[in-house]
């Protein structure tokens, strides 16, 4: 492994190689974002006490089992960063986390809700064709009982990753599939066949084993939340440019 720490590295080479490797736009996305989140959250009185830190501080070292505080300080000499440089990040990120959950997390039980279909979940396994015959010829094969599903899958499927799966998806959420596919897949009942659907990817037969319900598990309830955060990020992000672009046009 190659040491850096002491290695001589300027902005402007930092700076080029962002742009480089286009990376650039990610870094000021979310110099902004932080910008939002730290106006919005002293407009709330939301605050990060040094408590809050260092807890999060003591986690992460935990999970990096640094046990002796020179053990930490080398790690952060390793990533180039000082204790102060580490302490701001867990602070910014621990300020996200309370202005998310004072903004929305009253929220997400209603969005659940509203959006209940979306988390359902179904265990699946595929197989695609470039052919509406050979689509068709499988379905009454696999009906009649003259092909398992898995072995049609392992040899006839178009992608070899999923011929070497024998057809597994694994477990998908009803969003991931067009509407118009998922309507039929949620239709049927587990261990039934899927007729051929035809999309531009060609023609698919799908194969339920498992229907899994929704459920606002706390796992869930971050994601819907997280999502919901970053909506709101976004739209924020967008305002302050198009504010600062008017300005700035205007004169003012």
């Amino acid at each position: 492994m190659v040491d850096l720490s002491k290695a001589s590295v300027t902005p402007e080479e930092i700076m080029y190689s962002l742009k480089k490797e286009m990376h650039l736009k990610g870094i000021c996305q979310k110099v902004l974002y932080q910008r939002v989140i730290s106006k919005a959250a002293e407009e709330r009185g939301i605050t990060v006490t040094p408590e809050d830190v260092q807890a999060q501080a003591d986690e992460i070292r935990y999970a990096n089992r640094l046990e002796k505080a020179a053990e930490t300080l080398a790690w952060l000499a390793d990533q180039m960063v000082t204790a102060e440089d580490w302490e701001a990040g867990i602070s910014d990120r621990l300020l996200a986390q309370k202005l998310a959950e004072s903004l929305f997390y009253k929220h997400v039980e209603k969005s659940f809700a509203q959006n209940r279909l979306d988390f359902e979940q179904v265990l699946v396994y595929q197989i695609l064709v470039d052919s509406e015959e050979i689509a068709q010829e499988l379905f009454y094969q696999i009906e009649e009982g003259e092909i398992s599903f898995y072995e049609a899958a392992h040899f006839y499927d178009i992608d070899p990753e999923r011929q070497r799966r024998c057809g597994y998806e694994g477990k998908l959420p009803r969003w991931s599939f067009k509407p118009e596919i998922a309507a039929v897949i949620f239709s049927v009942q587990p261990g039934e066949v899927t007729h051929p659907l035809h999309t531009e990817q060609g023609y698919h037969l799908f194969l339920v084993e498992e229907f899994i319900r929704a459920e606002l598990t706390e796992e869930k309830s971050k994601e819907i939340l997280q999502g919901m955060f970053q909506e709101w990020l976004n739209t924020e992000v967008n305002y302050m440019i198009h504010s600062e672009t008017s300005t700035i046009n205007t004169g003012e």
